[in-house]
């Protein structure tokens, strides 16, 4: 963690690379992705296995592109019933938040003319679930569930299998969700095939989940010919705390986001150099216990 104060020379020019990323210092991933998008639009799956095969170091072939039902089947054997019985618990909860959300259409004539708002469904949803370098069931449960609840009949599910290796929670959380179609491609690759069509994968009315810089440059690539929630990604968290912050407690939340990417950018705003040092200290004694530790790095 790099301790950096207001008086310093150069602060101004390392908050603007902070808050402004994409702007600044992902020119080359800008290239990358608009590559990767029009390969995927002008060559279809043939593109995608090969970028699968690139990124995923993941031969696969184009018959297992789609998670089948027995795939699911073995997942929920590999899940403990702990663990399960969380997901479950997670789903209720979640379903019952977004049920309170719906909204009905509605009509009135006046004059002659009647006027509402419709309200209904997309026919198909994207979701993006990163899992290129650790397993997010909760993305699954917060982006497949609203879509679920709104009555979205065909919600399409996209997410990495790195080297082939399986993702139970993940897959389980998709169907306990109800996500019916599961394809094992990720990346901005995976953006594409959701934003274009494939012969295997359908082009969606809609692309949500977060994901890392190449997965945010191409959603925001794609907007407009698809609609997107939001650029999620890479993770971001500022803090503004002063003596009267726990430094325990500081440190959690900056490594709660600091731990999805490289990219991720953990800030802490302070008027208290003490806690700024404490922070610092926490930090280095929490991060030893957090199996992540790879993708951990503090600026």
């Amino acid at each position: 963690m790099k301790l950096c104060k207001f008086s310093e020379p150069g602060y101004q020019n390392l908050v603007d690379t902070l808050v402004n990323p994409i702007e600044y210092g992902f020119v080359p991933q800008d290239e990358m992705v608009r590559k990767i998008l029009n390969d995927v639009k002008e060559k279809g799956d043939e593109e995608l296995l090969r970028l699968t095969h690139q990124f995923d170091r993941h031969t696969l072939p184009l018959e297992k592109i789609r998670v089948t039902s027995d795939e699911i089947k073995a997942a929920y054997k590999e899940i403990s019933q702990e663990e399960l019985d969380a997901l479950g618990e997670a789903a209720k909860r979640i379903r019952l938040f977004h049920e309170r959300q719906k909204q009905d259409p509605w009509t009135y004539e006046e004059g002659g003319i009647v006027l509402g708002q419709m309200v209904r469904p997309l026919e198909i949803a994207g979701i993006y679930v990163p899992g290129g370098k650790a397993s997010y069931p909760s993305s699954v449960l917060m982006n497949a569930i609203p879509a679920k609840v709104a009555g979205v009949e065909r919600i399409v599910m996209c997410s990495p299998f790195p080297e082939g290796q399986t993702r139970p929670h993940v897959l389980v959380a998709a169907d306990l969700a109800g996500v019916t179609e599961i394809y094992k491609i990720g990346g901005a690759q995976a953006v594409a095939a959701m934003a274009f069509g494939t012969d295997t994968i359908p082009r969606v009315d809609k692309i949500v989940g977060p994901g890392n810089i190449f997965v945010a440059l191409a959603k925001r690539l794609v907007f407009g010919i698809v609609d997107i929630d939001m650029i999620a990604g890479p993770s971001e968290i500022l803090i503004v705390a002063d003596h009267s912050a726990k430094p325990s407690y500081v440190a959690a939340d900056l490594l709660s986001q600091a731990e999805h990417d490289e990219d991720a950018v953990p800030i802490l705003v302070t008027p208290d150099e003490a806690l700024a040092e404490d922070v610092k200290k926490e930090l280095e004694k929490q991060v030893k216990v957090l199996s992540k530790k790879v993708l951990l790095k503090f600026l």
